[in-house]
């Protein structure tokens, strides 16, 4: 089925046909896919830094229009790889940020900005009024619900992902192929797998998943080519080497198998184990308590999580360093008899670092530093350089 039916084409102003004329020598594409890429319309989920690189080329390459959801503004360490922002957009809504930028690139452009978060409650209603959905976020909840929503409204889902050299690319079409849910069943658990701002992210590669991305909104859009439905590209940019692997529709799939068992949206925070309700909160301890604390000379064990690239870029000298990955193997080295505090970079994963503790059946007194380094930079070392 044609993703744009022949009813919506439009001729192309002589402008246009300057301006799309590398396109228009293209006999895969040519004039009547160009066409059809001006009637597109296609909506991308996250302005970081796979949806800068993949809204400027769609932009460049006369895709009628473009809708953008993201909830967040441009920070300084953005600028690193989003690079449909510039100096003067910090602090600035990163839709109307990239807004601005896509009409300067091309003013025939339509821009529906969504300065929001895609929720369960407003997913269904802003993704059936576009032809394609491409995912650019970085969280497993909003992959989850952009995933599930693409098969209920039966689009294409054009997606990849990033985190430090390594990214992957896909098409997951639920009529054609599989879904999200076939590659992943299930989400891993809270903690697990750092954030790119944990974790960090070389700045090139989104630039390249997020072309790849683009050619695959193209191709699935003039039609023909071939798109990635039931295979996955992976790459490494630092060994460069990648490699496209084969996937498969899942027969027992919960959304898109021969008899789901999910139907509707539903809580992917809750799904991904991150807003579990608890009697039991978590104890924290903000920057300013801990100092006072450390000032007191109270006996206490400070755990770092972090990874040892990113305690060479800040090191907290009174805490012993034990990876989130090695905690529940080495708890035998905590004193239960003594308050135990863990810092990470945000204050995130110590709280998962909590919980794994507790499941694994530590007994002793634990503390989350609220904010992490991030909070005792802004209170007591305000002079530290975060990264």
């Amino acid at each position: 089925m044609d993703l744009i039916s022949a009813d919506r084409l439009q001729d192309l102003s002589p402008g246009e046909l300057s301006r799309y004329s590398r396109h228009l020598l293209l006999p895969e594409v040519g004039l009547e896919g160009q066409k059809r890429l001006k009637a597109a319309r296609v909506l991308i989920v996250g302005t970081g830094g796979l949806g800068a690189p993949l809204a400027l080329y769609l932009a460049a390459a006369g895709v009628g229009t473009l809708g953008l959801v993201d909830f967040d503004v441009v920070e300084e360490s953005n600028l690193q790889r989003q690079i449909i922002f510039s100096e003067r957009d910090r602090l600035r809504p990163k839709v109307a940020a990239a807004a601005d930028r896509l009409k300067a690139l091309n003013p025939d452009l339509k821009v529906e900005a969504f300065n929001l978060r895609l929720t369960s409650r407003n997913a269904l209603e802003i993704l059936k009024n576009f032809d394609v959905v491409a995912d650019g976020t970085d969280n497993y909840p909003t992959r989850y619900l952009v995933g599930d929503a693409c098969v209920f409204l039966k689009k294409p889902n054009v997606y990849a992902s990033i985190f430090q050299f390594e990214g992957q690319a896909t098409v997951f079409d639920a009529e054609k192929g599989p879904c999200y849910r076939c590659l992943y069943p299930s989400p891993p658990p809270p903690g697990l797998v750092p954030s790119c701002g944990e974790g960090g992210v070389m700045g090139v590669l989104p630039g390249i998943l997020g072309s790849i991305q683009a050619a695959e909104v193209i191709k699935l859009v003039v039609g023909g080519g071939n798109p990635l439905v039931g295979r996955l590209l992976v790459m490494d940019a630092w060994l460069m080497k990648q490699r496209t692997l084969r996937l498969e529709k899942d027969p027992n799939c919960p959304v898109c198998g021969k008899n789901p068992t999910i139907t509707a949206l539903v809580d992917y925070e809750q799904f991904c184990g991150l807003n579990e309700r608890t009697d039991d909160p978590l104890p924290s301890v903000t920057a300013g308590e801990l100092k006072a604390r450390l000032d007191r000379k109270e006996r206490l064990q400070i755990v770092d999580i972090r990874e040892p690239h990113e305690r060479v870029m800040f090191k907290f000298e009174e805490a012993v360093a034990v990876p989130f990955g090695q905690l529940v193997r080495r708890m035998d080295e905590f004193d239960p008899k003594t308050d135990l505090v863990f810092i990470c970079k945000i204050g995130k994963r110590s709280l998962y670092a909590i919980k794994a503790l507790k499941d694994a059946g530590y007994k002793g007194p634990m503390y989350n530093l609220e904010d992490g380094i991030a909070g005792w930079a802004r209170e007591v070392e305000p002079r530290t350089v975060l990264y």
